[in-house]
C-alpha cells in the first residue's frame, strides 16, 4: 500500500492511502477502527495490520471517504516521528566527497555503519518550501532512500531486521555545505548544517509492494534528481554498502527502536551537488525546484526560498 498524509478539506492532517488517483481517509475507510494519523497507526500496527484488507474492500463502497489525488495537499507521511538516524552507507558517495576535500575513506568506515541524528522537529513533505538558511550560500539536496520502522525493539540483529521495517519513502537531507564545513571541523560532525530541513514523501510504500525489486539483501531501485528539471544525479539503491539490516542492527545496539522511528540510507553516489562540483552545477539558490524520483516510490519535490 501506499499510505499518506494528507490535509482535508477542514485544514487537518491525516492518515490516508493512495488507490489509483484518489486518496482514501484511513480513519473514514475503516469505519473508525484505524486513528486518524500514521504515527498511531503504527503505534498499534499488531491491532491495526489485519484491518487493512478488509478497509480497502469497504473503501469500494464508501462514498464520502476519498479525495482526487492531485487536488490534494500531501504532507510528510510521518511529520512528528520520534526520531531520524541518517547513516552514511554508499561508499562512492563517501569516498567522492571526502576526495573533495582532499581525505581518504578512514579504515573505521569499512568496520561500522555510521549515522548522525537529524532534527525530527524539521521534517517537510512534498511541495513545501525549504527556506535557506540566513547565513548559508552553498545549499545542496542529498538524494536517500529511508525505512520507517514498524515496531519496537532493541539489540535487533540484521538477519531479523526486515520484520521491524514497515515501509520506504524517499528522504532529501538538505545540508548548508558552508556552515557544515565549518562545523565538522570541530569534529562532532554536521548539526547546524542540516537543523533547519529534511524532507520525505510523497508515499510511505509498504516492503511488500518492492518484493518485485528484491535483489538479494537490497532492492534493484534507480535513484534520480533533477534541479529546474534538468537530470543531475542517478544512482542505484543496490550499489549500497551496508544494508537496511546493518544499519538497523547498528542502530539498535544498546537502544530501542520506536514505531515512526526514520532510518536514512545516506546519500546515493553522484547524489548531491558536493559530488558533482559546482562546475557541473552551481550551489541551489532561491527559485530552484529540486526534484528525487526512486522506482516504486514515486517523486519528492520541493522549491526553494529565502
Amino acid at each position: 500500500m501506499k499510505w499518506v498524509t494528507f490535509m482535508d478539506p477542514n485544514g487537518q492532517q491525516r492518515a490516508g492511502y493512495v488507490e489509483g488517483n484518489l486518496v482514501f481517509d484511513a480513519e473514514k475507510a475503516s469505519r473508525g477502527q484505524l486513528p486518524s494519523t500514521m504515527l498511531e497507526v503504527l503505534k498499534g500496527l499488531d491491532t491495526y495490520e489485519p484491518i487493512f484488507k478488509q478497509m480497502v474492500e469497504w473503501s469500494k463502497e464508501e462514498k464520502t471517504s476519498f479525495y482526487p489525488l492531485d487536488e490534494t495537499m500531501l504532507c510528510a507521511p510521518i511529520p512528528n516521528p520520534p526520531s531520524v538516524r541518517d547513516f552514511y552507507a554508499f561508499e562512492q558517495h563517501v569516498k567522492t566527497a571526502r576526495e573533495k576535500r582532499g581525505l581518504t575513506v578512514p579504515s573505521e568506515w569499512y568496520e561500522i555503519p555510521t549515522f548522525y541524528f537529524t532534527n525530527h522537529h524539521a521534517i517537510i513533505g512534498p511541495d513545501t518550501p525549504v527556506f535557506r538558511p540566513k547565513k548559508c550560500q552553498w545549499l545542496d539536496y542529498e538524494l536517500e532512500l529511508a525505512c520507517v520502522i514498524g515496531k519496537q525493539g532493541r539489540d535487533i540483529k540484521a538477519a531479523a531486521a526486515d520484520s521491524y521495517i514497515f515501509g520506504f519513502t524517499i528522504l532529501n537531507d538538505w545540508s548548508a555545505r558552508d556552515i557544515q564545513r565549518q562545523e565538522v571541523a570541530v569534529g562532532l560532525g554536521p548539526a547546524k548544517g542540516k537543523d533547519f530541513a529534511t524532507s520525505i514523501g510523497p508515499y510511505l510504500v509498504s516492503k511488500d509492494e518492492l518484493e518485485p525489486y528484491r535483489f538479494g539483501d537490497r532492492y534493484d531501485l534507480t535513484m534520480k534528481a533533477r534541479v529546474n528539471g534538468e537530470l543531475l544525479s542517478i544512482g542505484n539503491f543496490k550499489d549500497i554498502y551496508y544494508t537496511f539490516g546493518q544499519m538497523i542492527e547498528r542502530a539498535s545496539e544498546d537502544a530501542t527502536l520506536y514505531p515512526g522511528d526514520i532510518i536514512g540510507s545516506g546519500t546515493v553516489g553522484t547524489g548531491c551537488i558536493l559530488e558533482l562540483g559546482t562546475e557541473v552545477h552551481p550551489w541551489l539558490e532561491p527559485g530552484d525546484e529540486v526534484e528525487l524520483e526512486i522506482t516504486g516510490l514515486g517523486v519528492l519535490r520541493n522549491k526553494v526560498k529565502d
